[in-house]
């Protein structure tokens, strides 16, 4: 599974998923660069991406326009890049898991 790290979450964090999420990118490592939701949407879907967020926008694109692309979106409120990487570690399964998961196209993690 391929992450696709919005700008709300630090670029720094993609060095560090690596072990779990190996294929991950930023948002700010795409060039041209995409400043919109919407457009960001589009990117996920056309590559195949996850996107990780704190951003309930992308939920409500998703209600729109169904998924592709899922949605992992941490509604844990500002937190540091460790906890978000010990969260997503933790969360590892679940998120493979929906992957595979017709029915599913958003994790919501508290």
């Amino acid at each position: 599974m391929k992450l696709l790290f919005d700008e709300n979450i630090s670029f720094r964090i993609v060095k560090r998923i690596t072990e779990f999420f190996p294929d991950s990118i930023h948002i700010s490592s795409i060039r041209p660069k995409i400043s919109s939701d919407r457009l960001i949407f589009e990117y996920a879907k056309k590559h195949a991406y996850t996107i990780v967020t704190f951003d309930e926008d992308f939920q409500e694109i998703q209600s729109i326009l169904g998924f592709p692309p899922k949605i992992v979106w941490l509604r844990m409120g500002n937190t540091s890049t460790t906890n978000v990487l010990q969260t997503l570690q933790r969360y590892f399964q679940e998120i493979k898991s929906m992957e595979n998961d017709t029915d599913i196209g958003i994790l919501e993690i508290h």
